[in-house]
């Protein structure tokens, strides 16, 4: 019995005719896709992919563990999308790969690691496989309650949770959000993994699960406004839980803190440093939020921003989209995506290095290890920045 595969957009496939700009930042000062510049073979680009799919719907090649291995490889970034010069088919783009790995899931031929990491969602509720009862340890000495009829809900994620770079910068942001006033709660125990990467991974079934859930312990808890730490759930929140019921205002912490210094609710004192911005995939290019975290470093006396060469919408990828912070399909090689991205502040003369999502600070704090510039260079997330400028 023959296979037969189908898509969603498989009809504009065959219009990518390869022309290679997706790969590239709008001034072509690199390659900007990090599977390509990871791997260096057109297969990883985003045309490489298109044309890999299509041969592989009109079965031309048979699914196999190197197709896998290409599909899954996209980190996501949508750097594609706001490169190809094809309006009626740039959107589709990352659409498309998502819908291919879809088929790829329903078929049950994934890379290992995106299989492990699905399992660890599925049995144990988060990707390092501890337990939910864990989930709201890292707010101890933070201020933060329960939520219970709060203003807003501080939602962590997963990596905010539990990962120790991640819980750090979880533990620096809730701080600051209570000791400016707000009122402001978590779930703890109660909160559900987000499932962005879930279903940009192809897992819709277990993704509308975890969906499900957060809707309703959020409709059950009275939630109305939520504050995300990350970028990920950001992104999934705003754009995918409205079509399951769930309706709320959603901001990113960048957006609040910001607004909180404009109204003199964080007061500032002196700080000179040197800082350089990298701008997440999902609160960027997805998201299209790039003055808030600049307006909170601008704000700080005395220190002075220097942009790195790709920044704002041509910012290169830390490589930890797509479920790559978990399966790491990327690796950790000197042309890792991560690794680039360290070398490139680090060209700037900053000293710091400012981030705004959980998977980058733990994506770039390893690669200043491994490019053994911690001399040079820290990492830090915006809250951090303000405490140190706090008076």
């Amino acid at each position: 019995m023959t296979y037969v595969r189908h898509i969603e957009h498989e009809n504009i496939v065959h219009r990518c005719f390869r022309c290679g700009y997706c790969r590239y930042p709008s001034n072509y000062s690199d390659f900007n896709c990090p599977s390509y510049k990871a791997f260096g073979w057109d297969t990883f680009a985003p045309g490489g992919r298109m044309w890999l799919t299509r041969a592989w719907l009109a079965g031309e090649i048979e699914t196999s563990a190197r197709f896998a291995e290409i599909m899954f490889s996209c980190v996501a970034c949508d750097n594609c999308k706001n490169q190809c010069v094809f309006p009626k088919f740039k959107d589709f783009l990352p659409d498309i790969f998502q819908e291919t790995r879809a088929e790829l899931v329903g078929e049950g031929r994934i890379p290992p690691g995106v299989r492990d990491y699905f399992k660890a969602i599925a049995v144990n509720g988060n990707p390092y496989k501890l337990p939910q009862s864990e989930r709201g340890a890292w707010a101890a000495g933070t201020g933060l309650k329960p939520f219970n009829n709060h203003k807003y809900l501080f939602y962590t994620g997963c990596v905010g949770s539990y990962d120790e770079v991640g819980q750090r910068m979880a533990k620096s942001v809730g701080k600051m959000l209570v000791d400016a006033g707000l009122s402001v709660g978590i779930l703890g125990s109660e909160e559900t993994c987000d499932g962005n990467d879930v279903r940009v991974l192809g897992e819709i079934g277990l993704f509308t699960q975890l969906a499900q859930a957060n809707v309703d312990i959020f409709k059950a808890k009275g939630v109305r406004e939520i504050i995300t730490l990350d970028p990920h759930a950001l992104n999934t929140f705003k754009k995918d839980y409205p079509g399951l019921g769930g309706i709320f205002q959603v901001r990113h912490y960048s957006e609040v803190l910001a607004e909180l210094i404009r109204k003199k609710k964080i007061k500032l004192k002196t700080y000179p440093a040197k800082i350089t911005y990298h701008d997440p995939c999902y609160l960027g290019r997805h998201q299209n939020i790039y003055q808030a975290p600049r307006e909170i470093l601008k704000a700080v006396p005395k220190a002075e921003l220097i942009e790195m060469h790709r920044h704002g919408p041509n910012a290169f990828c830390c490589g930890g989209g797509g479920g790559n912070f978990f399966t790491d399909i990327l690796g950790t090689a000197e042309s890792s995506a991560s690794r680039v991205r360290v070398r490139e502040a680090a060209e700037t003369g900053a000293n710091i290095l400012a981030v705004s999502c959980p998977n980058c600070a733990k994506m770039l704090s390893d690669a200043v290890k491994m490019e053994h510039l911690e001399d040079r260079m820290e990492v830090l997330n915006l809250a951090e920045i303000l405490e140190r400028a706090r008076k």
